[in-house]
């Protein structure tokens, strides 16, 4: 019993680290989402493609180069960044500005298309095996709570979770203050009327989307550095997690995402850490279950208002 508060301590931290990659892949449906009122499956595959962005950077720099650790990583995630972004600008050009005006079933069926290229050009480029990722980050912050149990809390976990409150803020600011940031807003608001203000929606739609594969990047480069494992399949499962997520705070709403992003993530490592490690995706998704069941629009969504 006198474990029991380090132990929490320890699942809450190792929650908060996974929550917090969820929430950096959930911000791209949930602003697309925004947007354009289209989910973007293809997502988790530009989440698996910036992991092995920056695998391939790390190798071509090489862990015995002499670099200081702090600049392989910042590299790692620029170029993970800078190709992302042009694959999440592709994907909008190729399966969604062609059909845009057209059923919804359409858009899905075409971005489920895009995911299932995407998963497949990786693995013909890459391998479909798992590819194991040079630890770059190691040591860990220790606690002791006057009990056998420290609390044990690796650099790569919070490197993890500063990076991504970095991030949040600054996400934040810029849809706040920024000339983009307000034309998106405005688009989330009236796509039509944005529009015959003079608003560029085109270009506001395929920033969306850019914006969201930048995100999904850094947490693709994170999870690699923290896991060490990767295989062309795993933005699947973290897709449809992150989905997950952007549903249960609310799909629309940036601070939903972030909420359901941390919620999603701890509830999933409680469930494993203290049912079973086979029951955390069940947990999960039951949790989906019952937010559609009692509250449809997430915890921090609003009821969509039909305009006439």
């Amino acid at each position: 019993m006198s474990d029991l508060i380090p132990q929490l301590t320890q699942q809450f931290f190792n929650g908060l680290s996974l929550g917090a990659i969820y929430a950096l892949i959930a911000i791209g449906y949930t602003m697309v989402y925004g947007i354009i009122g289209m989910i973007n499956f293809a997502h988790g595959e530009i989440y698996m493609i910036g992991a092995y962005v920056g695998l391939v950077t790390l190798t071509a720099i090489g862990t015995g180069s002499g670099l200081p650790t702090p600049f392989i990583i910042a590299t790692m995630l620029l170029v993970a960044i800078a190709v992302t972004g042009i694959y999440g600008f592709s994907v909008e050009r190729v399966a969604y500005r062609p059909v845009r005006g057209s059923p919804r079933l359409v858009a899905l069926i075409s971005a489920i298309g895009m995911s299932i290229f995407l998963q497949n050009w990786v693995a013909l480029g890459q391998g479909a095996r798992d590819m194991a990722v040079p630890s770059l980050v190691s040591g860990a912050v220790q606690f002791h709570m006057g009990t056998d149990f420290d609390v044990t809390i690796p650099y790569s976990r919070i490197m993890i979770i500063v990076v991504t409150v970095v991030l949040m803020i600054a996400l934040t600011l810029f849809i706040k203050y920024s000339r983009m940031g307000r034309a998106s807003r405005a688009c989330s608001q009236d796509m039509h009327m944005a529009n015959l203000l003079g608003i560029d929606t085109n270009r506001v739609i395929s920033f969306t989307f850019v914006m969201g594969a930048i995100l999904a990047a850094v947490g693709g480069v994170l999870i690699a550095i923290t896991i060490g494992k990767l295989n062309p399949f795993i933005g699947f499962l973290a897709g449809i997690k992150a989905f997950t997520a952007a549903v249960l705070g609310g799909i629309g709403s940036i601070p939903g995402a972030m909420l359901g992003g941390v919620l999603l993530g701890l509830a999933e490592t409680f469930a494993a850490a203290y049912i079973s490690s086979q029951y955390k995706d069940i947990v999960a998704f039951s949790l989906l279950v019952l937010i559609l069941l009692f509250r449809p629009t997430g915890l921090l969504g609003k009821p969509e208002v039909e305009k006439v």
